[in-house]
């Protein structure tokens, strides 16, 4: 079975338009919700959609292997059907629903219903990332407000596939989007996150006393 293309979707040119995208379009929770929570949806969201199009080039293969692997009678949660089945991924996590962001926004009588469904079909890491989030509470609150759909609609049309954005870029977004939201907290984004060229300075200061000894092929330090 070969693997299939990059989801489609639309592709920006920078971390700051994708950003700037989702800051716009997260009015559409107003009203639902104050400005300064949009982020219990917006962030997680960010983050679904990030893995449903990491994972989209090679979902039929992990289902088609997900499916042999249950016939030969091996059960989710094993060992051996995790490792398999991330290696058939090509990643360090997997999704066993036949369900995507563009089959999700199919349905919208039982939206709540199929996200639960694919959510809980992630691999447990992945799993454990989106529960930090609590988001099945927003999932609800969404849902009785009329707008998951909307939602699910909204992320399902941005291609965020690696092709088309970078684990840089996706980080800055990630950043970008955290500061605004704080500043609709009126916190500052470092009580957060510190800057990534932030902590490139402080790795770098750190080791500068070593950099002779870390170069050498095979050099091993414990910080």
């Amino acid at each position: 079975m070969t693997t299939q293309p990059p989801p489609s979707g639309r592709t920006f040119t920078s971390f700051r338009e994708i950003s700037d995208f989702l800051w716009q379009n997260a009015e559409r929770l107003r009203g639902a919700y104050k400005p300064h929570e949009y982020d219990k949806v917006i962030l997680p969201m960010l983050v679904l959609r990030r893995m449903d199009c990491v994972l989209e080039p090679t979902k039929a293969k992990v289902l088609a292997k997900h499916e042999d692997l249950k016939a030969k009678g091996m059960s989710d949660g094993d060992y051996a059907v995790e490792r398999t089945l991330k290696k058939t991924a090509g990643v360090a996590f997997y999704n066993t629903s036949p369900l995507g962001f563009s089959k999700l926004k199919g349905n919208a009588n039982q939206i709540a219903k199929d996200l639960r469904r694919y959510i809980k079909c992630f691999s447990a890491n992945a799993r454990d990332i989106i529960e930090q989030f609590k988001f099945d509470e927003q999932i609800a609150r969404l849902d009785e407000a009329e707008l998951l759909f909307q939602i699910v609609e909204l992320f399902a049309a941005v291609n965020l596939h690696p092709s088309a954005v970078s684990n840089h870029e996706m980080g800055m977004v990630f950043e970008e989007l955290i500061r605004k939201f704080n500043e609709k907290k009126n916190e500052e984004a470092g009580d957060h996150y510190t800057p990534r060229e932030i902590m490139r300075l402080m790795v770098d200061l750190v080791f500068t006393e070593d950099r002779g000894v870390l170069s050498k092929a095979g050099a091993v330090r414990t910080l």
